[in-house]
């Protein structure tokens, strides 16, 4: 087993070395961006749209155990979970929280 573990060192500081350069490369140059720029627009744009992407096709098509509750109640528990969001200041975590809740409570119930 010790043998082997040099594979996972040099696995993680690869992933580190290759990573890290990109971060630091992105903090000097966010320092530099206009957070009101067109370019900078178009990638918040394009970033929300991806998000809603995933998260779109996870509700209609879903996988694992999330595929054995019915699309009303992903539906219904993501409906809320947005207007708890609204409602509390748009408090991310209470917008995490209360649609998982509620989809544990409804495959509970099922």
């Amino acid at each position: 087993m010790m043998a082997d573990s040099w594979v996972y060192i040099v696995i993680i500081c690869a992933g580190w070395l290759a990573t890290d350069i990109w971060r630091w490369l992105g903090v000097l140059a966010g320092n530099r961006l206009d957070e009101e720029s067109e370019a900078l627009r178009w990638v918040k744009a394009v970033a929300t749209a991806l998000v809603m992407a995933v998260t779109v096709k996870l509700i209609v098509f879903p996988t694992g155990s999330l595929a054995d509750t019915p699309l009303w109640l992903r539906l219904g528990a993501t409906i809320a979970g947005f207007a708890a969001f609204l409602a509390t200041g748009q408090r991310v975590a209470v917008g995490v929280v209360v649609p998982i809740v509620l989809l544990a409570a409804g495959m509970a119930l099922l």
